[in-house]
């Protein structure tokens, strides 16, 4: 089974035969408010929308000065609300800072106000730093990350409801998920997930922009060990990948040097509000510092129009990707807008995407 949005066009940019999605981490930038970047989320939305992209997804992080993302849930009911037909859901919820109950009941009340629209991508990653793990949890041991699968196990039976024999795990309900099943995702980095979405036969969502290397081995893994399932009969992956388009590519240089200076800071557990394009550039920086700079955005897709059309091409060509989602960090939402705009411009004619 293949994707679509409800009755929408999605965008498949010159030469690309995939369509195009949106992960949204939600940036801060240095002298705006964090309600302030949420506003500009919602409105990001309704411009990929007019756009025709996809879909759109928002991700859980914690304790980061810069990134706004934190409850997924709420934040794709308000875009879902702000939307009309483009796909809208979280990638990921981390299942293991979180009761699968809870996320049930979270995701059966998007999923039942807004019919057909609702993802939800689940991972087995923090999404922070251990001692917000802990305040997450409530309890040292939390929900271990080894459980993964039966943490998914058990999300996926509230959203089926009780069955004969369940016994006494028959009589909790997460009575709004009953019959409101998104269609869940499994997110990852590592063959771990891959493998284990290949198994339980759902679509994949490769975090490219996380860790490049992995993704060939790990799309293989998901091919290679795909079952058939009730929800999907032929294996469907996407990947999340960081990109920053602009009309020139010295301009999408100086837009892109935030978060090169961001990621920095980041890996230095430093991390801080989204700094300016100016700021980034008035910076020296070392020889070491250009080695982690260049490591942790080594894959970026930052430049023009055709320069970014060409890599997204042979990133698909590489990876056999079924879709890509596209996560851009920009200081400006003006420039931010322009990016997912020039994306869009790039596609061929408008198809329907399968569904």
């Amino acid at each position: 089974m293949a994707f679509a949005r409800a009755g929408s066009l999605c965008v498949v940019p010159a030469g690309l035969s995939v369509p195009l999605s949106v992960l949204d981490l939600c940036p801060v930038p240095t002298g705006a408010s964090t309600a302030e970047a949420l506003r500009r989320s919602v409105d990001l939305a309704r411009h990929a929308e007019r756009l025709g992209y996809l879909r759109y997804w928002v991700a859980e992080h914690h304790n980061l000065p810069g990134v706004a993302a934190s409850a997924p849930a709420v934040l794709a009911g308000q875009i879902a609300s702000a939307t009309s037909a483009i796909r809208v859901g979280s990638g990921g919820v981390m299942l293991p800072n979180h009761a699968p109950l809870t996320v049930a009941e979270q995701f059966g009340v998007l999923e039942a106000l807004h019919p057909g629209r609702i993802d939800l991508g689940i991972g087995r990653a923090p999404g922070t730093d251990r001692a917000t793990a802990r305040a997450l949890r409530r309890a040292a041991e939390g929900l271990p990350a080894a459980d993964f699968a039966g943490q998914v196990a058990e999300l996926r039976g509230y959203f089926a409801g009780p069955r004969d024999g369940d016994g006494e795990a028959g009589r909790i309900r997460a009575i709004p998920a009953e019959g409101n099943e998104p269609r869940i995702w499994l997110l990852g980095s590592t063959g771990y997930t891959a493998e284990l979405a290949g198994v339980l036969g759902l679509p994949f969502a490769f975090a490219y922009h996380l860790s490049a290397a992995n993704a060939r081995p790990a799309v293989a893994l998901y091919r290679k060990t795909f079952r058939p399932s009730g929800r999907l009969a032929v294996p469907y992956c996407l990947i999340s990948v960081s990109v920053l388009c602009a009309e020139d590519a010295g301009t999408a240089r100086w837009l892109h040097g935030p978060a090169r200076l961001s990621m920095l800071r980041t890996r230095a557990r430093r991390p801080s509000t989204l700094p300016s394009p100016e700021e980034a550039a008035g910076r020296g920086y070392s020889a070491a510092e250009q080695e982690v700079i260049a490591e942790a955005t080594g894959s970026h897709v930052v430049g023009d129009p055709a320069t970014v059309a060409a890599e997204l091409n042979q990133l698909v060509a590489r990876t056999g990707a079924d879709e890509l989602m596209i996560t851009t960090s920009a200081f400006g939402h003006a420039d931010r807008l322009a990016s997912y705009q020039l994306l869009a411009s790039l596609r061929q004619a408008p198809r329907v995407s399968p569904s």
